[in-house]
Formats: structure tokens, C-alpha cells, sequence
């Protein structure tokens, strides 16, 4: 392919993904400020964004649980069980701590005309909720695939997943060569995210005013606010509980050497020889961390579980008050344990756990419509956002290792003592 001669095409093809989403961020809030007829015209781009995103998301979810089950190796179990533990209750108490600080601090999206002719059927409490569940569960897959019924998806990739574990190893492969396609295509949508966030951010900023900002900024802190709870106090304390003795030196050195890294490549895959060597470095116990490394960047996802329920929350406190959503406590611990699924299997490109949002907010009666205009502003914001998400989940990682690798030595010492 022939490079163009025009420097400045040159040098927009040089910059990384995020300065990139981040221009398109920029030249979307000029154009509204600018012409607002111009910017109303934009909504193309952002509908064609959303629409792709839209239609990958549903492929992707079910061959995702597919694939991670059926190719799951069991290996070494050193220390497993206890490490595994403090990766479900960490994304629980992440969850729970975000459903708190969304209830306290409510952030709102616009969604502009996306909410006109739209029939919303949402659960009237914890039964319907339930109910609703359950019956998208036992959905026909074909159906699931059709009407993105997410929750449906997820239990037939479980059990094609479950089945599969004794298939052959070239059809194992098969599926992971399958994810690795579903997920390069979801690659190149992305690619095209500056394109998408321009339109929706121009059009929407013509359409609502300026005031949308605020509400991104209000977004933006909320999740950011909670990721940083998640790191200075809830890890430690679940490391505390685990190791019995002071978790701070474990946790700064985690931030300094594994999250600063993978707050610039927002990849927890791509930051597991970083954690790797941490964790080598620090003489932590080896039959552990060569299992639990990729394991945790893989279903580790604290900051995915933040995500996922404060956009859920905004996207439901969004909704015009003649939708009768509601939210009661029990819907809230129910989201928080659907999260912490979700956020198990958020794909491991930036901004993955992004892909998840409509599996919760179908729980809510909330249609794909919307969520997909949420992932979208999602991105907007991911500029920082997902490199925050990414630092949190990967630094938790060898936290959590940390603390399972240094309560192990201490009852190697104490048998040894006797």
C-alpha cells in the first residue's frame, strides 16, 4: 500500500489509537460550537459506529465463553483455589463499590432521538428480574444470536465451552483460532472509533447543548473515583486478610511497576511479561504466578466490573421517567454478581469490557439501541477511562498474588519450625 504524500494524513496514520479518539473528541465538540447544522449532519458516522459495534458484540460474547472454556488448561494448581477467590470477591466488592458510589453520585447520558418509538418493557422488581433471567437463559441460540439475547449467549457458550473441554485439540484450536477472528474484526471497528466518536459527539453536542460535557466529566470521575478506591483500599485489604501483615509496600510497588505500564499499553495481555517479571523479581512462589499471571489477566477485571456497572446505572438513570425502570436493592446485589461474570470475560482489546454493558443492561429491559450508543460515548471517554481500568486490573494481579505467595511461604515456615 502506497503511503499518501499529504504530511498531514502521514501524520494522523502515526498517531496510536488514543490521540486519535481523542482528535476526533476535539474536532466533534469544534464542529458543534462551530456549525450546528454540520454537526447535526455528523449523526451518520456515529449511526454507522454504533451499528457496527452493534452487530459484532453479540458474535463476539458467545465465542469468547466458548473458546476461554473449551481451551482452558488445567495445569498447576499451586495456590489456585485461594487466588481465584480473591479475584470473584475483589470484581463482587468493585461492583458493589461502584453500585454505591452510582446511587450516591448519579451520572445521566443523552441519548437524544435514540429514545423516540422505542417500546421499553422493563421488570417491575427482583421476581420479574428474575424472571426475566431465566427465561432469556433457556433462549434457542439461533434466537439469542438474532435478537442479541447476551444473557442467552453467555449460558450456550458455557456449555458448548463445558462440552468442547473433551473435543480434540485441533478443534480446540479451531475455536481459538475463531476467537482470534472475531476478535481481530472487533479490531478494526475500533480502528474506527475517532470517525464514530466525532459523529456522535458532534451531533449530539448540536443537538443537547454543552451541558453533555459535564455529564461526560461526571461520568468520567465517577469511574475513575471508584477505580482508585478499588486500588488504595479494597485490594488492600483483601491482600490483608490473606497475608496478615501491613499490604502497602505490595500494593505501591504493584502501581509503580505494573500499573504505569499498563496504563499506556491498555492491554492486561500484553502487560503479563511485565507482571511476569515482577513478580519473579520479588521471589514471589513460582508454581503460582506462572498459572495465576495469564490466568488473572484473563478473568482478573476489577476495573471492568466498575465500568460496566456505572454505565449501567447511568444508562438506567438516563431513561425518561415514563420507562418506569427502577432499581431496588435486590436488582442492585443481582447486578453486582452479573457484573463480575461479565467483567470475567471482558475480551482482552482496549476497551473490551465496553462490549459487555448490554448483557447488564438487559437485565433492566434497556434495548440494544441504547447500549450501543453507551459503548460508543464509552470509548469517548475510554481515553482515559480504559487506561485507568487496564492499570487497575493488571496491578491487582500482583497484588493478589503477592498476598497468596507470601501467606503460603509463612505456613511453609511454620510447619518448618515444628
Amino acid at each position: 500500500m502506497t503511503q499518501s504524500s499529504n504530511p498531514l494524513i502521514r501524520f494522523y496514520f502515526k498517531l496510536g489509537l488514543i490521540p486519535q479518539i481523542l482528535l476526533g473528541l476535539i474536532l466533534g465538540i469544534t464542529l458543534a460550537a462551530v456549525s450546528k447544522d454540520t454537526a447535526l449532519n455528523m449523526s451518520l458516522l456515529g449511526g454507522l459506529f454504533i451499528n457496527a459495534l452493534e452487530s459484532v458484540a453479540p458474535v463476539l460474547v458467545l465465542i469468547l465463553v466458548v473458546s476461554s472454556i473449551s481451551n482452558h488448561q488445567h495445569g498447576k494448581q499451586a495456590n489456585m483455589r485461594p487466588l481465584i477467590s480473591l479475584y470473584f470477591v475483589g470484581m463482587m466488592l468493585a461492583a458493589l463499590l461502584a453500585t454505591i458510589v452510582s446511587f450516591s453520585f448519579p451520572s445521566q447520558i443523552s441519548f437524544g432521538d435514540t429514545l423516540n418509538n422505542l417500546e421499553l418493557t422493563p421488570p417491575s422488581d427482583i421476581t420479574a428480574v428474575l424472571k426475566t433471567l431465566l427465561g432469556k437463559m433457556i433462549d434457542n441460540p439461533v434466537n439469542a444470536l438474532i435478537n442479541a439475547n447476551y444473557i442467552g449467549l453467555i449460558v450456550w457458550g458455557v456449555g458448548i465451552g463445558l462440552a468442547l473441554r473433551h473435543a480434540s485439540e485441533s478443534t480446540k484450536t479451531m475455536m481459538n483460532d475463531l476467537s482470534y477472528a472475531i476478535s481481530f474484526i472487533v479490531r478494526i471497528i475500533i480502528r474506527f472509533a475517532p470517525l464514530g466518536v466525532f459523529g456522535l459527539v458532534a451531533s449530539t453536542l448540536a443537538e443537547t447543548g454543552f451541558d453533555e460535557l459535564k455529564k461526560y466529566a461526571h461520568l468520567l470521575i465517577v469511574l475513575v473515583s471508584c477505580m482508585a478506591i478499588v486500588a488504595l483500599v479494597i485490594n488492600p485489604l483483601l491482600a490483608y486478610l490473606v497475608m496478615r501483615k501491613n499490604p502497602y509496600p505490595l500494593v505501591f510497588t504493584a502501581l509503580k511497576e505494573s500499573a504505569i505500564p499498563a496504563f499506556f499499553t491498555r492491554s492486561s495481555a500484553a502487560n503479563i511479561p511485565v507482571n511476569m517479571g515482577i513478580c519473579k523479581k520479588y521471589n514471589m512462589d513460582e508454581d503460582t504466578y506462572t498459572v495465576a499471571v495469564p490466568l488473572g489477566a484473563a478473568i482478573n477485571m476489577s476495573g471492568a466490573a466498575v465500568t460496566i456497572t456505572v454505565l449501567t446505572l447511568a444508562t438506567v438513570n438516563s431513561m425518561p421517567a415514563s420507562a418506569g425502570i427502577h432499581v431496588d436493592i435486590y436488582s442492585a446485589v443481582l447486578l453486582c454478581v452479573v457484573t463480575s461474570v461479565c467483567a470475567c470475560g471482558a475480551s482482552g482489546i482496549a476497551g473490551g469490557s465496553l462490549l459487555l454493558i448490554p448483557v447488564a443492561c438487559s437485565m433492566f429491559g434497556i434495548p440494544n439501541e441504547i447500549s450501543a450508543k453507551v459503548i460508543c460515548i464509552g470509548i469517548a471517554i475510554g481515553v482515559i477511562q480504559d487506561s485507568v481500568e487496564t492499570a487497575l486490573n493488571s496491578s491487582s494481579d500482583v497484588v493478589f498474588i503477592g498476598a497468596v505467595s507470601s501467606a503460603a511461604q509463612n505456613r511453609k515456615m511454620n510447619i518448618n519450625a515444628y
